[in-house]
Protein backbone atom coordinates (compact mmCIF):
# COMPACT_ATOMS: atom_id res chain seq x y z
CA UNK A 1 0.00 0.00 0.00
CA UNK A 2 2.94 2.33 0.72
CA UNK A 3 4.38 1.55 -2.33
CA UNK A 4 1.37 2.56 -4.50
CA UNK A 5 0.85 5.89 -2.17
CA UNK A 6 4.32 6.68 -2.96
CA UNK A 7 3.89 5.80 -6.69
CA UNK A 8 1.22 8.01 -6.73
CA UNK A 9 2.32 11.01 -5.15
CA UNK A 10 5.22 11.28 -7.34
CA UNK A 11 3.55 10.53 -10.53
CA UNK A 12 0.82 13.50 -10.21
CA UNK A 13 2.03 17.32 -9.85
CA UNK A 14 1.12 19.18 -7.04
CA UNK A 15 -1.83 21.30 -7.39
CA UNK A 16 -3.79 23.45 -5.29
CA UNK A 17 -7.04 21.58 -3.82
CA UNK A 18 -8.84 24.69 -4.85
CA UNK A 19 -9.01 27.84 -7.38
CA UNK A 20 -10.40 30.51 -7.99
CA UNK A 21 -12.04 29.22 -10.86
CA UNK A 22 -13.92 26.83 -8.78
CA UNK A 23 -15.75 29.40 -6.71
CA UNK A 24 -16.26 31.56 -10.07
CA UNK A 25 -17.79 27.97 -11.30
CA UNK A 26 -19.94 27.19 -8.03
CA UNK A 27 -21.13 30.77 -7.59
CA UNK A 28 -21.92 30.69 -11.39
CA UNK A 29 -24.60 27.50 -11.00
CA UNK A 30 -25.79 28.76 -7.76
CA UNK A 31 -26.55 32.32 -9.47
CA UNK A 32 -28.32 30.02 -12.27
CA UNK A 33 -30.50 27.86 -10.54
CA UNK A 34 -31.37 30.69 -7.99
CA UNK A 35 -32.42 32.54 -10.95
CA UNK A 36 -34.81 29.28 -12.60
CA UNK A 37 -36.38 29.22 -9.00
CA UNK A 38 -37.02 32.61 -8.91
CA UNK A 39 -38.78 32.79 -12.35
CA UNK A 40 -40.49 29.77 -11.23
CA UNK A 41 -42.92 31.82 -8.81
CA UNK A 42 -44.23 33.49 -12.15
CA UNK A 43 -45.44 30.40 -13.81
CA UNK A 44 -49.43 29.85 -14.45
CA UNK A 45 -50.51 28.38 -11.44
CA UNK A 46 -52.89 25.51 -13.36
CA UNK A 47 -51.29 23.89 -16.74
CA UNK A 48 -52.57 20.81 -18.72
CA UNK A 49 -50.86 19.40 -21.12
CA UNK A 50 -52.41 17.33 -23.89
CA UNK A 51 -53.85 13.92 -23.63
CA UNK A 52 -51.39 10.78 -24.62
CA UNK A 53 -53.17 7.90 -26.04
CA UNK A 54 -52.70 4.38 -25.82
CA UNK A 55 -53.47 3.17 -29.34
CA UNK A 56 -50.61 1.38 -31.27
CA UNK A 57 -51.90 3.91 -34.21
CA UNK A 58 -49.62 6.79 -32.68
CA UNK A 59 -47.00 5.03 -31.78
CA UNK A 60 -44.99 5.83 -35.33
CA UNK A 61 -45.98 9.45 -34.11
CA UNK A 62 -44.87 9.35 -31.24
CA UNK A 63 -41.50 6.98 -31.84
CA UNK A 64 -40.57 9.99 -34.79
CA UNK A 65 -41.47 12.81 -32.69
CA UNK A 66 -38.83 11.51 -29.60
CA UNK A 67 -35.87 10.53 -32.04
CA UNK A 68 -36.16 14.19 -33.32
CA UNK A 69 -36.08 15.82 -30.03
CA UNK A 70 -33.54 13.10 -29.12
CA UNK A 71 -31.17 14.47 -32.69
CA UNK A 72 -31.46 17.78 -32.14
CA UNK A 73 -30.27 17.38 -28.31
CA UNK A 74 -27.43 15.06 -29.68
CA UNK A 75 -26.47 17.27 -32.55
CA UNK A 76 -26.23 20.03 -29.30
CA UNK A 77 -24.12 18.14 -27.27
CA UNK A 78 -21.34 17.18 -29.83
CA UNK A 79 -20.84 20.83 -31.21
CA UNK A 80 -21.09 21.87 -27.52
CA UNK A 81 -18.63 19.07 -26.83
CA UNK A 82 -15.86 19.59 -28.95
CA UNK A 83 -15.96 23.74 -28.72
CA UNK A 84 -16.21 23.32 -25.07
CA UNK A 85 -12.92 21.14 -24.53
CA UNK A 86 -11.20 23.24 -27.24
CA UNK A 87 -11.87 26.37 -25.64
CA UNK A 88 -10.36 24.92 -22.41
CA UNK A 89 -7.05 23.46 -23.91
CA UNK A 90 -6.47 26.35 -25.71
CA UNK A 91 -5.76 28.68 -23.19
CA UNK A 92 -5.15 28.08 -19.79
CA UNK A 93 -6.62 30.56 -18.17
CA UNK A 94 -9.51 29.13 -19.63
CA UNK A 95 -8.99 25.84 -18.25
CA UNK A 96 -8.82 27.24 -14.72
CA UNK A 97 -12.68 28.26 -15.08
CA UNK A 98 -14.19 25.31 -17.40
CA UNK A 99 -13.04 22.55 -16.17
CA UNK A 100 -13.84 23.26 -12.69
CA UNK A 101 -17.56 24.01 -14.06
CA UNK A 102 -17.30 21.04 -16.34
CA UNK A 103 -17.43 19.13 -13.00
CA UNK A 104 -20.10 21.43 -11.26
CA UNK A 105 -22.35 21.50 -14.58
CA UNK A 106 -22.09 17.09 -14.63
CA UNK A 107 -22.99 17.25 -11.07
CA UNK A 108 -26.28 19.08 -11.24
CA UNK A 109 -29.36 16.80 -10.76
CA UNK A 110 -30.96 16.47 -14.10
CA UNK A 111 -34.70 15.94 -12.72
CA UNK A 112 -34.10 18.57 -10.11
CA UNK A 113 -32.83 21.48 -12.60
CA UNK A 114 -35.60 20.04 -14.86
CA UNK A 115 -38.60 21.57 -12.85
CA UNK A 116 -36.85 25.02 -12.81
CA UNK A 117 -35.92 25.08 -16.35
CA UNK A 118 -39.57 24.16 -16.98
CA UNK A 119 -41.19 26.77 -14.79
CA UNK A 120 -38.65 29.60 -15.26
CA UNK A 121 -39.53 28.64 -19.34
CA UNK A 122 -43.14 29.01 -18.75
CA UNK A 123 -43.59 32.13 -16.89
CA UNK A 124 -42.40 33.67 -20.62
CA UNK A 125 -43.00 31.43 -23.37
CA UNK A 126 -45.91 29.12 -24.35
CA UNK A 127 -46.79 25.90 -22.47
CA UNK A 128 -45.91 23.89 -25.60
CA UNK A 129 -42.75 25.67 -26.47
CA UNK A 130 -41.64 25.85 -22.70
CA UNK A 131 -42.18 21.36 -22.26
CA UNK A 132 -40.30 21.42 -25.65
CA UNK A 133 -37.07 23.51 -25.01
CA UNK A 134 -37.22 21.90 -21.37
CA UNK A 135 -37.37 18.12 -22.64
CA UNK A 136 -34.84 19.13 -25.30
CA UNK A 137 -32.07 20.93 -22.47
CA UNK A 138 -32.72 17.54 -19.93
CA UNK A 139 -31.86 14.89 -22.99
CA UNK A 140 -28.98 17.74 -23.90
CA UNK A 141 -27.69 17.16 -20.27
CA UNK A 142 -28.04 13.93 -20.14
CA UNK A 143 -26.10 13.13 -23.28
CA UNK A 144 -23.18 15.95 -23.21
CA UNK A 145 -20.89 15.45 -20.32
CA UNK A 146 -19.72 12.42 -21.09
CA UNK A 147 -18.98 13.59 -24.73
CA UNK A 148 -16.95 16.57 -23.00
CA UNK A 149 -15.12 14.34 -20.75
CA UNK A 150 -14.13 12.06 -23.46
CA UNK A 151 -13.09 14.42 -25.54
CA UNK A 152 -10.91 16.25 -23.24
CA UNK A 153 -9.62 12.95 -21.83
CA UNK A 154 -8.41 12.35 -25.37
CA UNK A 155 -6.70 15.10 -25.95
CA UNK A 156 -5.51 15.22 -22.85
CA UNK A 157 -3.49 11.99 -23.05
CA UNK A 158 -2.60 12.46 -27.02
CA UNK A 159 1.07 11.14 -27.67
CA UNK A 160 3.61 14.02 -27.45
CA UNK A 161 4.97 12.81 -30.77
CA UNK A 162 1.72 13.48 -32.47
CA UNK A 163 1.91 16.85 -31.15
CA UNK A 164 5.25 17.50 -32.18
CA UNK A 165 4.78 15.78 -35.86
CA UNK A 166 1.96 19.14 -36.27
CA UNK A 167 4.29 21.50 -35.01
CA UNK A 168 6.85 20.29 -37.38
CA UNK A 169 4.11 20.81 -40.45
CA UNK A 170 2.82 23.86 -38.97
CA UNK A 171 -0.70 22.87 -39.05
CA UNK A 172 -3.42 25.27 -39.10
CA UNK A 173 -6.15 24.94 -36.21
CA UNK A 174 -8.74 23.22 -38.98
CA UNK A 175 -5.88 21.13 -40.34
CA UNK A 176 -4.88 20.44 -36.76
CA UNK A 177 -8.36 19.49 -36.00
CA UNK A 178 -8.94 17.32 -39.31
CA UNK A 179 -6.24 15.23 -39.07
CA UNK A 180 -5.10 15.20 -35.65
CA UNK A 181 -7.64 15.76 -32.70
CA UNK A 182 -10.80 14.42 -34.27
CA UNK A 183 -9.11 11.26 -35.77
CA UNK A 184 -7.45 10.44 -32.46
CA UNK A 185 -10.66 10.91 -30.54
CA UNK A 186 -12.98 9.38 -32.91
CA UNK A 187 -13.55 5.83 -31.04
CA UNK A 188 -13.94 7.61 -27.80
CA UNK A 189 -16.53 9.54 -29.29
CA UNK A 190 -18.61 7.30 -30.92
CA UNK A 191 -18.36 4.58 -27.82
CA UNK A 192 -19.74 7.94 -25.81
CA UNK A 193 -22.19 8.81 -28.73
CA UNK A 194 -23.27 5.29 -28.11
CA UNK A 195 -23.39 5.96 -24.12
CA UNK A 196 -25.41 8.98 -24.70
CA UNK A 197 -28.41 7.68 -27.10
CA UNK A 198 -28.82 5.48 -23.58
CA UNK A 199 -28.56 8.04 -21.23
CA UNK A 200 -31.15 10.34 -23.89
CA UNK A 201 -33.35 7.20 -23.59
CA UNK A 202 -33.03 6.43 -20.00
CA UNK A 203 -34.15 10.30 -19.38
CA UNK A 204 -37.07 10.63 -22.13
CA UNK A 205 -39.75 9.13 -19.81
CA UNK A 206 -39.16 12.00 -17.42
CA UNK A 207 -38.37 14.81 -20.31
CA UNK A 208 -41.78 14.26 -21.60
CA UNK A 209 -44.09 13.96 -18.97
CA UNK A 210 -42.89 15.79 -15.86
CA UNK A 211 -45.74 16.77 -12.72
CA UNK A 212 -44.84 19.78 -10.25
CA UNK A 213 -47.81 20.20 -7.98
CA UNK A 214 -50.98 21.31 -10.81
CA UNK A 215 -48.73 22.02 -13.29
CA UNK A 216 -48.65 19.34 -15.54
CA UNK A 217 -46.19 19.40 -18.23
CA UNK A 218 -46.94 16.65 -21.01
CA UNK A 219 -45.11 16.23 -24.80
CA UNK A 220 -46.49 13.46 -26.95
CA UNK A 221 -43.57 11.24 -27.20
CA UNK A 222 -42.67 7.66 -27.25
CA UNK A 223 -41.29 8.45 -23.51
CA UNK A 224 -44.59 10.04 -22.38
CA UNK A 225 -46.25 6.81 -24.27
CA UNK A 226 -44.12 4.12 -21.55
CA UNK A 227 -45.26 6.55 -18.61
CA UNK A 228 -48.88 6.84 -19.28
CA UNK A 229 -48.89 2.80 -20.06
CA UNK A 230 -47.20 1.93 -16.20
CA UNK A 231 -49.43 4.90 -14.82
CA UNK A 232 -52.82 3.01 -16.37
CA UNK A 233 -51.62 -0.60 -15.65
CA UNK A 234 -51.87 -1.34 -19.21
CA UNK A 235 -49.49 -4.17 -19.56
CA UNK A 236 -50.55 -4.55 -23.85
CA UNK A 237 -49.00 -0.95 -24.36
CA UNK A 238 -46.55 -1.30 -22.21
CA UNK A 239 -45.19 -3.91 -24.16
CA UNK A 240 -46.24 -2.45 -27.49
CA UNK A 241 -43.99 0.53 -26.26
CA UNK A 242 -40.99 -1.14 -25.01
CA UNK A 243 -41.02 -3.26 -28.46
CA UNK A 244 -40.72 -0.06 -30.40
CA UNK A 245 -37.98 1.61 -28.28
CA UNK A 246 -36.14 -1.62 -28.86
CA UNK A 247 -37.00 -1.48 -32.58
CA UNK A 248 -35.70 1.65 -32.93
CA UNK A 249 -32.29 1.10 -31.05
CA UNK A 250 -31.82 -2.08 -33.34
CA UNK A 251 -32.50 -0.26 -36.16
CA UNK A 252 -29.85 2.86 -35.27
CA UNK A 253 -27.36 0.29 -34.09
CA UNK A 254 -27.12 -1.68 -37.27
CA UNK A 255 -27.32 1.50 -39.62
CA UNK A 256 -25.40 3.87 -37.45
CA UNK A 257 -23.30 2.93 -34.52
CA UNK A 258 -22.16 -0.61 -36.18
CA UNK A 259 -20.60 1.25 -39.29
CA UNK A 260 -19.68 4.22 -37.40
CA UNK A 261 -18.13 1.37 -35.58
CA UNK A 262 -16.20 -0.34 -38.16
CA UNK A 263 -15.44 3.03 -39.91
CA UNK A 264 -13.85 3.99 -36.56
CA UNK A 265 -11.33 1.19 -36.47
CA UNK A 266 -8.83 2.63 -39.14
CA UNK A 267 -7.85 5.45 -36.94
CA UNK A 268 -6.71 3.33 -34.03
CA UNK A 269 -2.81 3.91 -33.33
CA UNK A 270 -0.78 0.64 -34.32
CA UNK A 271 0.73 -0.20 -37.54
CA UNK A 272 -0.63 -3.75 -37.71
CA UNK A 273 -4.28 -3.74 -38.95
CA UNK A 274 -7.05 -5.20 -36.18
CA UNK A 275 -7.42 -9.01 -36.89
CA UNK A 276 -10.02 -9.32 -37.37
CA UNK A 277 -11.32 -5.96 -38.08
CA UNK A 278 -15.12 -4.77 -36.80
CA UNK A 279 -17.19 -5.27 -39.33
CA UNK A 280 -20.93 -3.79 -40.56
CA UNK A 281 -23.23 -5.09 -43.40
CA UNK A 282 -24.70 -1.66 -44.00
CA UNK A 283 -20.97 0.03 -43.98
CA UNK A 284 -20.00 -2.83 -46.22
CA UNK A 285 -22.93 -2.48 -48.75
CA UNK A 286 -22.49 1.41 -48.57
CA UNK A 287 -18.88 1.02 -49.47
CA UNK A 288 -18.94 -1.03 -52.09
CA UNK A 289 -21.91 0.57 -53.78
CA UNK A 290 -21.23 2.25 -56.73
CA UNK A 291 -24.32 4.38 -57.01
CA UNK A 292 -23.22 5.89 -53.50
CA UNK A 293 -19.70 6.39 -54.73
CA UNK A 294 -20.13 8.67 -57.61
CA UNK A 295 -23.89 10.40 -56.41
CA UNK A 296 -24.60 9.69 -52.62
CA UNK A 297 -21.51 10.44 -51.02
CA UNK A 298 -20.75 13.28 -53.32
CA UNK A 299 -24.29 14.99 -52.63
CA UNK A 300 -23.49 14.04 -49.22
CA UNK A 301 -20.19 15.70 -48.68
CA UNK A 302 -21.58 18.83 -50.28
CA UNK A 303 -24.10 19.13 -48.25
CA UNK A 304 -22.28 18.36 -44.95
CA UNK A 305 -19.15 20.12 -45.94
CA UNK A 306 -20.75 23.67 -44.88
CA UNK A 307 -21.59 21.89 -41.31
CA UNK A 308 -18.32 19.87 -40.97
CA UNK A 309 -16.61 23.33 -41.62
CA UNK A 310 -18.96 24.97 -38.61
CA UNK A 311 -18.04 21.97 -36.61
CA UNK A 312 -14.18 22.50 -37.20
CA UNK A 313 -14.15 26.06 -36.51
CA UNK A 314 -16.03 25.73 -33.28
CA UNK A 315 -13.76 22.68 -32.36
CA UNK A 316 -10.51 24.11 -32.88
CA UNK A 317 -7.77 25.45 -31.32
CA UNK A 318 -4.69 27.14 -31.59
CA UNK A 319 -1.72 24.72 -32.36
CA UNK A 320 0.42 25.08 -28.77
CA UNK A 321 -1.47 26.36 -25.62
CA UNK A 322 -1.22 29.42 -24.40
CA UNK A 323 1.42 29.47 -21.40
CA UNK A 324 2.09 33.09 -21.27
CA UNK A 325 -0.71 35.62 -19.31
CA UNK A 326 -2.27 37.90 -22.47
CA UNK A 327 -2.51 41.64 -21.92
CA UNK A 328 -5.77 42.44 -19.75
CA UNK A 329 -7.86 45.25 -22.22
CA UNK A 330 -10.32 47.31 -20.62
CA UNK A 331 -13.03 45.37 -22.32
CA UNK A 332 -11.79 42.10 -20.44
CA UNK A 333 -11.92 44.87 -17.10
CA UNK A 334 -15.31 45.40 -17.36
CA UNK A 335 -16.34 41.89 -18.28
CA UNK A 336 -14.86 41.11 -14.85
CA UNK A 337 -16.40 43.69 -13.18
CA UNK A 338 -20.04 43.71 -14.55
CA UNK A 339 -19.65 39.22 -14.14
CA UNK A 340 -18.12 39.90 -10.46
CA UNK A 341 -21.40 42.20 -9.60
CA UNK A 342 -23.94 40.04 -11.23
CA UNK A 343 -22.21 37.05 -9.45
CA UNK A 344 -21.56 38.78 -5.77
CA UNK A 345 -25.47 40.12 -6.27
CA UNK A 346 -27.32 36.73 -7.46
CA UNK A 347 -25.35 35.02 -4.57
CA UNK A 348 -26.55 37.67 -1.75
CA UNK A 349 -30.17 36.72 -3.10
CA UNK A 350 -29.63 32.74 -3.16
CA UNK A 351 -28.01 33.03 0.06
CA UNK A 352 -31.44 34.58 1.44
CA UNK A 353 -33.47 32.09 -0.12
CA UNK A 354 -31.47 29.56 1.55
CA UNK A 355 -32.16 31.40 5.12
CA UNK A 356 -36.09 30.20 4.56
CA UNK A 357 -34.61 26.57 5.40
CA UNK A 358 -34.75 25.69 9.13
CA UNK A 359 -32.08 23.57 11.17
CA UNK A 360 -34.56 20.69 10.82
CA UNK A 361 -34.75 20.76 7.36
CA UNK A 362 -31.15 21.25 6.68
CA UNK A 363 -30.14 18.18 9.10
CA UNK A 364 -32.51 16.04 7.05
CA UNK A 365 -30.91 16.79 3.56
CA UNK A 366 -27.13 16.09 5.54
CA UNK A 367 -28.33 13.16 6.69
CA UNK A 368 -29.86 12.44 3.09
CA UNK A 369 -27.05 13.32 1.53
CA UNK A 370 -24.99 10.75 3.73
CA UNK A 371 -27.54 7.59 2.96
CA UNK A 372 -27.17 8.47 -1.11
CA UNK A 373 -23.59 8.58 -1.56
CA UNK A 374 -23.27 5.16 0.06
CA UNK A 375 -25.49 3.94 -2.37
CA UNK A 376 -23.98 5.57 -4.63
CA UNK A 377 -20.85 3.87 -3.78
CA UNK A 378 -22.21 0.62 -3.45
CA UNK A 379 -23.43 0.77 -7.50
CA UNK A 380 -19.97 1.66 -8.13
CA UNK A 381 -18.35 -1.09 -6.85
CA UNK A 382 -20.80 -3.17 -8.10
CA UNK A 383 -20.58 -1.80 -11.66
CA UNK A 384 -16.86 -1.52 -11.51
CA UNK A 385 -16.70 -5.73 -10.44
CA UNK A 386 -18.76 -6.97 -13.66
CA UNK A 387 -17.90 -3.67 -16.26
CA UNK A 388 -13.85 -4.25 -16.41
CA UNK A 389 -13.61 -7.86 -17.46
CA UNK A 390 -17.00 -7.60 -19.66
CA UNK A 391 -15.87 -4.76 -21.57
CA UNK A 392 -12.27 -5.90 -22.29
CA UNK A 393 -13.95 -8.82 -23.53
CA UNK A 394 -16.19 -6.96 -25.86
CA UNK A 395 -13.46 -4.65 -26.82
CA UNK A 396 -10.56 -7.03 -27.86
CA UNK A 397 -12.83 -9.29 -29.29
CA UNK A 398 -14.36 -8.33 -32.55
CA UNK A 399 -16.31 -11.41 -32.96
CA UNK A 400 -17.59 -11.30 -29.65
CA UNK A 401 -18.11 -7.56 -29.67
CA UNK A 402 -20.90 -7.82 -32.62
CA UNK A 403 -22.86 -10.19 -30.37
CA UNK A 404 -22.83 -8.19 -27.62
CA UNK A 405 -22.41 -4.78 -28.29
CA UNK A 406 -26.13 -4.20 -29.48
CA UNK A 407 -27.40 -6.45 -26.68
CA UNK A 408 -25.39 -4.12 -24.17
CA UNK A 409 -26.48 -0.75 -26.14
CA UNK A 410 -30.02 -2.67 -26.31
CA UNK A 411 -30.11 -2.84 -22.40
CA UNK A 412 -28.49 -0.22 -21.75
CA UNK A 413 -31.31 2.00 -23.62
CA UNK A 414 -33.96 0.84 -21.76
CA UNK A 415 -35.52 3.46 -19.65
CA UNK A 416 -34.67 1.48 -16.05
CA UNK A 417 -38.06 4.42 -15.14
CA UNK A 418 -40.20 2.39 -17.31
CA UNK A 419 -38.86 -1.10 -15.11
CA UNK A 420 -38.98 0.89 -11.72
CA UNK A 421 -42.82 -0.88 -11.23
CA UNK A 422 -41.62 -4.49 -12.33
CA UNK A 423 -38.44 -3.67 -9.32
CA UNK A 424 -40.77 -2.29 -7.08
CA UNK A 425 -43.50 -5.32 -7.36
CA UNK A 426 -40.65 -7.87 -6.70
CA UNK A 427 -38.49 -6.31 -4.50
CA UNK A 428 -40.84 -4.21 -2.39
CA UNK A 429 -41.45 -6.95 0.11
CA UNK A 430 -38.11 -8.37 -0.07
CA UNK A 431 -34.91 -7.57 2.63
CA UNK A 432 -33.78 -4.43 2.09
CA UNK A 433 -37.09 -3.12 0.53
CA UNK A 434 -36.62 -0.01 -1.56
CA UNK A 435 -32.61 0.62 -0.17
CA UNK A 436 -31.85 -2.25 -2.19
CA UNK A 437 -34.46 -1.63 -5.17
CA UNK A 438 -32.80 1.91 -5.12
CA UNK A 439 -29.10 0.85 -5.58
CA UNK A 440 -30.12 -0.89 -8.53
CA UNK A 441 -32.04 1.39 -10.27
CA UNK A 442 -28.80 3.85 -9.62
CA UNK A 443 -26.79 0.74 -10.77
CA UNK A 444 -29.07 0.38 -14.04
CA UNK A 445 -28.81 4.01 -14.99
CA UNK A 446 -25.24 4.34 -14.74
CA UNK A 447 -23.07 0.86 -15.27
CA UNK A 448 -23.38 1.73 -19.04
CA UNK A 449 -21.01 4.75 -18.64
CA UNK A 450 -17.99 2.66 -17.02
CA UNK A 451 -19.14 0.03 -19.83
CA UNK A 452 -19.18 1.61 -22.94
CA UNK A 453 -15.53 3.47 -21.85
CA UNK A 454 -13.94 0.54 -20.76
CA UNK A 455 -14.93 -1.00 -24.10
CA UNK A 456 -13.51 1.96 -26.10
CA UNK A 457 -10.08 1.91 -24.39
CA UNK A 458 -9.77 -2.15 -24.65
CA UNK A 459 -11.20 -1.55 -28.66
CA UNK A 460 -8.06 1.19 -28.52
CA UNK A 461 -5.45 -0.40 -27.35
CA UNK A 462 -2.48 -0.67 -30.01
CA UNK A 463 -2.27 -4.52 -31.57
CA UNK A 464 1.36 -4.30 -31.60
CA UNK A 465 1.58 -4.38 -27.41
CA UNK A 466 -0.67 -7.41 -27.60
CA UNK A 467 2.01 -8.90 -29.80
CA UNK A 468 4.48 -7.69 -27.56
CA UNK A 469 2.45 -9.52 -24.24
CA UNK A 470 2.72 -12.67 -26.21
CA UNK A 471 5.98 -12.68 -27.19
CA UNK A 472 7.01 -11.83 -23.79
CA UNK A 473 5.00 -14.98 -22.86
CA UNK A 474 3.19 -12.82 -20.07
CA UNK A 475 0.72 -14.51 -17.87
CA UNK A 476 -2.96 -13.11 -17.84
CA UNK A 477 -2.10 -11.59 -14.54
CA UNK A 478 0.93 -10.22 -15.93
CA UNK A 479 -1.08 -8.66 -19.08
CA UNK A 480 -3.73 -7.29 -16.92
CA UNK A 481 -1.42 -5.37 -15.24
CA UNK A 482 0.97 -4.07 -17.36
CA UNK A 483 -0.94 -3.69 -20.52
CA UNK A 484 -4.65 -3.94 -20.05
CA UNK A 485 -5.24 -2.04 -16.81
CA UNK A 486 -2.46 0.79 -17.47
CA UNK A 487 -4.28 1.29 -20.71
CA UNK A 488 -7.76 1.31 -19.59
CA UNK A 489 -6.97 3.69 -16.93
CA UNK A 490 -7.67 6.77 -18.73
CA UNK A 491 -11.29 5.69 -19.47
CA UNK A 492 -12.14 3.99 -16.25
CA UNK A 493 -11.41 7.35 -14.55
CA UNK A 494 -13.84 9.07 -17.42
CA UNK A 495 -16.64 6.49 -17.20
CA UNK A 496 -16.25 6.71 -12.88
CA UNK A 497 -16.71 10.37 -13.29
CA UNK A 498 -19.93 10.43 -15.59
CA UNK A 499 -21.55 7.43 -13.81
CA UNK A 500 -20.99 8.81 -10.47
CA UNK A 501 -22.70 12.13 -11.76
CA UNK A 502 -25.53 9.92 -13.47
CA UNK A 503 -26.18 7.42 -10.20
CA UNK A 504 -26.32 10.93 -8.22
CA UNK A 505 -29.12 12.09 -10.52
CA UNK A 506 -30.72 8.75 -10.58
CA UNK A 507 -31.45 9.11 -7.19
CA UNK A 508 -34.08 11.50 -7.43
CA UNK A 509 -36.07 8.69 -9.37
CA UNK A 510 -34.67 5.77 -7.26
CA UNK A 511 -35.56 7.30 -3.60
CA UNK A 512 -39.01 8.30 -4.06
CA UNK A 513 -41.77 7.16 -6.43
CA UNK A 514 -45.43 7.31 -6.73
CA UNK A 515 -46.57 3.73 -7.25
CA UNK A 516 -50.22 1.81 -6.75
CA UNK A 517 -51.44 5.64 -5.39
CA UNK A 518 -49.05 5.55 -2.90
CA UNK A 519 -45.53 7.28 -2.22
CA UNK A 520 -42.83 4.56 -1.44
CA UNK A 521 -39.55 6.89 -0.67
CA UNK A 522 -36.22 6.18 1.50
CA UNK A 523 -33.97 8.20 3.70
CA UNK A 524 -31.80 10.26 0.88
CA UNK A 525 -30.95 13.27 -0.76
CA UNK A 526 -32.60 12.21 -4.06
CA UNK A 527 -35.99 11.86 -2.02
CA UNK A 528 -35.30 15.36 -0.39
CA UNK A 529 -35.07 16.94 -4.05
CA UNK A 530 -38.28 15.03 -5.27
CA UNK A 531 -40.40 15.77 -1.96
CA UNK A 532 -39.74 19.47 -2.56
CA UNK A 533 -40.58 19.26 -6.04
CA UNK A 534 -43.99 17.67 -5.23
CA UNK A 535 -44.44 20.06 -2.93
CA UNK A 536 -43.49 23.00 -4.73
CA UNK A 537 -40.98 24.30 -1.45
CA UNK A 538 -38.67 26.04 -3.50
CA UNK A 539 -36.27 27.22 -0.92
CA UNK A 540 -35.63 23.56 0.40
CA UNK A 541 -35.30 22.31 -3.66
CA UNK A 542 -32.59 24.90 -4.32
CA UNK A 543 -30.72 23.71 -0.89
CA UNK A 544 -30.86 20.15 -1.85
CA UNK A 545 -29.25 20.91 -4.99
CA UNK A 546 -26.74 22.96 -4.35
CA UNK A 547 -25.86 20.44 -1.46
CA UNK A 548 -25.83 17.54 -4.18
CA UNK A 549 -23.56 20.07 -6.43
CA UNK A 550 -21.69 20.38 -3.68
CA UNK A 551 -20.84 17.04 -2.72
CA UNK A 552 -20.26 15.81 -6.46
CA UNK A 553 -18.01 18.37 -6.91
CA UNK A 554 -15.85 17.52 -3.62
CA UNK A 555 -15.20 14.04 -4.83
CA UNK A 556 -14.46 15.02 -8.24
CA UNK A 557 -11.90 17.29 -6.50
CA UNK A 558 -10.43 15.25 -3.88
CA UNK A 559 -10.91 11.64 -5.63
CA UNK A 560 -11.45 11.76 -9.62
CA UNK A 561 -9.44 14.57 -10.10
CA UNK A 562 -6.43 13.48 -9.13
CA UNK A 563 -6.60 10.06 -10.91
CA UNK A 564 -7.30 11.78 -13.79
CA UNK A 565 -3.87 14.10 -13.32
CA UNK A 566 -2.49 10.43 -12.62
CA UNK A 567 -3.49 9.09 -16.21
CA UNK A 568 -2.81 12.16 -18.26
CA UNK A 569 0.73 11.99 -16.72
CA UNK A 570 1.51 8.36 -16.42
CA UNK A 571 -0.52 6.30 -18.54
CA UNK A 572 -0.36 8.06 -21.70
CA UNK A 573 -0.01 6.29 -25.41
CA UNK A 574 4.05 7.42 -25.33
Amino acid sequence: MNRIIRLFSSAVPRQRPWTWGDLVALLSVTVLVYAGTRLAFYAPAVIRGPEISLSPDVLPLYAGLSFTRMLIAYGMSLIFSLWYGNVALGNQRAEQILIPLLDVLQSVPILSFLPVVLLGLSAFLSQNTAAELASIVLIFTSQTWNLTFAWYQSQKTMPRELREVAAIFQFNAWLRFKVLDLPFATIGLVWNSIMSWAGGWFFLMAAEIFTVGKKDFRLPGLGAYLNEAANRGDGNALSLGLITLIAMIIFLDQVLWRPLLAWSDRFKLETLGSVPAPNSWFYDAWRKSRVVADWVRAGAGLALAPLARIIGLLASRPAETVDAEPARGWKTTVFFIVGGAILGWGSYLAIAMLARVSLQEWSQIGLGLGATALRVLAAIIVALLWTVPVGVAIGMNPRLSAWLQPVAQVAASIPATALFPVLLLGLLTAPGGLNLTAVLLMLMGTQWYLLFNVIAGASAIPHELEHTAKVLRLNKWQRWRVLTLPALFPYIITGLITAGGGAWNASIVAEYTVFGGKVHSVLGIGSAIAEATASGHYPVLLAATLSMIIAVVLINRFAWRPLYRLAEVRFRMD
